[in-house]
């Protein structure tokens, strides 16, 4: 087996929930037993740690963190920018360091001195001490500085994909033999070059990885705010050992090279949790791969992060507030829908209500709610779960996707039996999902009494505040965006990769259904008459929602003329 310590996969002990636990017990000895239960269960709701919670009402959060280090027998210290010493990087390899998330501190002729950021975490503690057959003393220090000092001690940015594959020769790029499960102690650099792909993934804000075998070359590509990037890919000849690795680390099969399969990487990139869904599909030239960059600290997206106006938002909260029925969000893939339903939880998260969503896959873990993952092979389907769910009594369901006649009756009935419903559907605006429900083969008087609202929704890129300039708009310009004397675009800089564009925001065609287009959906109208009734009630539509973004300064017209259709006359 591999002799480096670098991990395939980077486990948490102990969840954030535990660990908030097990810290207000300690903290209840030292202040108000009222206090300390208000901030966990505030913390518990937002899914953050209970000492960011107490330091945002004002406490001390380095005092806090020293009892806690107290009750476990530990001493704390504090790491400046400047300590330990660059030399103590020598102590102990990157791999360890990195892994369990320790500094080192110094070595006597008595023992090494470690800091690590969780005092509770007895387990990890143990590890180390028979991990490093001598004798280990172990100081705590707020998770923040040993993250900085771990930064600053093994720069990950040292290394690039060039300096990394000038030391492979050409045996060492072959490293798997074609049919070869057994790792190998040469392997490190691959190792590293895997690590390398994902962490600059990660650190150019990228969705999704593409690793895509060609005829003559081994083709990378990045998708950054919607849009695919290619990048100088590794050399074709180490396609088979790239792609092993990665089914190693994501516990697919190796020796499997014929079918799709699926898995899932948890890793530390960067001081920060993230997880990986991958995919691999056998092509004409070798397996191709796609990671999907699950970036944990996107949970905390809150509603006013999605690209409402205010009054937009202010009208959507009232929607997803109602006691009963049910709201769908509708678009294509990667228009956003389920990061919207996820802020829509984050938002109605409380501890007297009960939340259940049916996912597939459960792409993040929600702190307070039931995720139930869909596993059709052994039956477990979105029809099977939801009728399952309902005796669990819950409040507001959420549902990946209505696929099929089955799961939109099922979640109808649900709707009109007193929860709210919150689910996607594929159509390209608000009106067709309503024929889209009719053509699953729901009955108009259904859909007419159980839908409260449809909102369509796209994805825009945002303007580089960093290089954002004014422009003079054309006469076709103004005709299309309005009176408007000024417009902005980016010019391209260093920050958003010469683009002009950085990060992305929704824009939104909200239908309500009030009694008139209910009565137009019981009588079976089109979506084009419907479409029509709707915009003379007042729904803006796509293209309306993202010129208003353009003439503010949010996005460009080249960008909502890119994502939009022409609207309906």
């Amino acid at each position: 087996m591999c002799a480096t310590f670098f991990p395939i996969t980077w486990e948490k002990f102990k969840t954030v929930n535990q660990n908030n636990s097990y810290m207000a017990d300690i903290l209840k000895e030292h202040l108000s037993l009222v206090q300390v239960d208000a901030a966990l269960q505030s913390a518990d709701i937002r899914g953050i740690g209970l000492l960011d919670m107490l330091a945002e009402s004002g406490h001390q959060k380095a005092e806090l963190f020293a009892m806690i280090a107290a009750h476990s027998g530990m001493e704390s210290t504090e790491l400046s920018s400047t300590e330990p010493p660059n030399s103590a990087a020598r102590l102990i390899t990157a791999d360890i360091a990195l892994r369990y998330r320790i500094v080192p501190l110094r070595k006597s002729s008595e023992a090494l001195f470690l800091a690590f950021g969780d005092p509770l975490n007895l387990e990890t503690i143990d590890t180390l001490r028979y991990l490093f057959k001598e004798p280990i003393e172990i100081r705590a220090a707020l998770p923040e500085q040993i993250d900085a000092a771990l930064n600053r001690l093994y720069p990950e940015t040292d290394e690039s994909a060039q300096s990394i594959l000038l030391q492979m020769d050409e045996d060492e790029a072959l490293l798997f033999d074609e049919d070869s499960e057994i790792e190998t102690e040469d392997e490190e650099p691959i190792i590293r070059l895997v690590n390398l792909l994902i962490m600059e993934g990660f650190r150019s804000r990228a969705s999704d990885i593409h690793l895509e075998p060609l005829s003559r070359e081994f083709r990378v590509r990045y998708r950054i705010d919607g849009i695919l990037r290619e990048v100088e890919g590794p050399p074709r000849r180490l396609h088979p050992s790239v792609i092993s690795r990665i089914k190693i680390m994501s516990n697919m099969k190796i020796s499997e090279k014929r079918l799709p399969q699926d898995g899932r990487i948890e890793i530390r990139v960067m001081g920060r949790d993230i997880d990986l869904r991958v995919s691999s599909i056998p092509t004409n030239h070798g397996e191709s791969i796609v990671m999907r960059i699950l970036d944990k600290k996107s949970l905390a997206l809150g509603l006013p992060n999605l690209g409402f106006f205010s009054a937009d938002q202010q009208a959507f909260e009232k929607l997803i507030k109602l006691p009963d029925g049910i709201l769908l969000i509708t678009g294509p893939t990667g228009s956003g829908k389920t990061t919207t339903l996820y802020a829509c939880l984050n938002h109605l998260n409380r501890p007297d209500r009960k939340i259940i969503t049916i996912e597939d896959p459960v792409e993040y873990q929600l702190s307070g709610i039931n995720q139930v993952h869909v596993r059709p092979d052994i039956g477990l389907t979105f029809s099977t779960a939801l009728r399952s769910i309902l005796r669990q009594a819950p409040n507001i369901i959420m549902i990946g996707e209505i696929r099929d006649r089955e799961t939109a009756e099922i979640a109808v009935n649900s709707a009109l039996t007193g929860h709210l419903v919150l689910s996607t559907l594929h159509t390209n605006d608000a009106p067709s999902a309503v024929t889209r429900l009719l053509d699953i083969g729901v009955k108009p008087f259904l859909v007419s009494s159980s839908v409260r609202a449809i909102m369509a929704q796209r994805l825009v890129r945002t303007i580089c505040e960093h290089c954002k300039i004014e422009v003079r708009p054309t006469e076709a310009e103004k005709t299309l965006v309005g009176s408007v004397d000024r417009l902005f675009k980016g010019e391209g800089c260093a920050s958003c990769g010469q683009t002009g564009y950085t990060g992305r925001k929704g824009i939104f065609e909200l239908l309500n259904i009030d009694d008139e287009v209910r009565h137009m959906i019981y009588s079976g109208v089109t979506a084009a008459e419907l479409r029509t009734k709707a915009r003379e009630l007042g729904m803006r539509t796509l293209r309306e929602d993202g010129l208003r973004k353009v003439g503010n300064g949010i996005t460009t017209l080249s960008e909502v003329l890119r994502v939009t259709m022409r609207d309906e006359a």
